[in-house]
């Protein structure tokens, strides 16, 4: 993948810079202390990934990324976590907040990369493999369609959906996420309401598997999902909260 650096600060450039090369998989192909001087790169150098802080001169990377026609993935690199909202809903592939560690860095990268090859279809990657299956009665699994398969995921194993840019990422308690090009009005339609609520424009939740409830977003194992104000209301009262 090829991938450009946009901050104002030439230390993380630098420290991202050399995550990059450190891992070997991407190409670094320019960095920025400004966004709008990326943008001549953005459109005519099939950048595949932008890694771009947020606060900046000019304009800052949240509105960057908006103004962009044609987005490539992108990660949000950035000393403040109240953005993470607002990233998520532009469907960062991520959020990194300063100081970055480096597993962190991995992390994020290797799902980077997971979109990237199922987007452009360059191998059928191991989400995309279809599970064992079980015997289960006919109301308590979906099939969605993934790459060139339909593959069965039972729905007790589902802990919630997370939307990003043109398809849908299901985290399942077992094995990897799988990843299809359903929208959120088709796959809720196939989702038993009273097991499944949507909180949030790029997140369906299993209720069962909700841990911790809190102001603004809710606990599922270590991971923390947003709650959309106009979700909220909904959401809390089907949890009578």
């Amino acid at each position: 993948m090829k991938c450009i650096i946009i901050d104002d600060e030439p230390l993380a450039l630098n420290i991202i810079k050399s995550y990059c090369e450190d891992l070997g998989t991407i190409e670094v192909v320019g960095i920025f202390t400004n966004a709008l001087e990326a943008l001549n790169i953005i459109n005519n150098a099939n950048i595949d990934l932008v890694f771009s802080d947020i606060e900046m001169p000019q304009i800052n990377g949240i509105d960057f990324i908006k103004a962009l026609d044609h987005k490539p993935l992108f990660i949000f690199t950035t000393a403040y976590s109240q953005y993470a909202i607002e990233g998520f809903e532009l469907n960062a592939v991520d959020y990194l907040v300063k100081p970055i560690p480096f597993p962190r860095f991995i992390k994020a990268v290797n799902r980077a990369k997971e979109i990237f090859e199922f987007k452009n279809n360059n191998k059928t990657p191991d989400i995309a493999k279809k599970p064992p299956e079980s015997i289960t009665a006919p109301d308590q699994f979906i099939f969605v369609k993934s790459e060139y398969e339909n593959i069965k995921i039972e729905l007790g194993l589902i802990k919630y959906i997370e939307g990003l840019k043109d398809y849908l990422k299901i985290h399942i308690t077992t094995g990897k996420p799988k990843l299809t090009l359903m929208s959120f009005k088709a796959i809720q339609s196939k989702l038993p309401e009273n097991n499944f609520i949507r909180i949030h424009r790029s997140f369906i939740v299993n209720i069962n598997y909700i841990e911790t409830v809190q102001k603004s977003k809710v606990i599922i194992d270590t991971t923390r999902i947003p709650i959309g104000e106009s979700y909220k209301a909904d959401f809390l009262r089907r949890i009578g909260i």
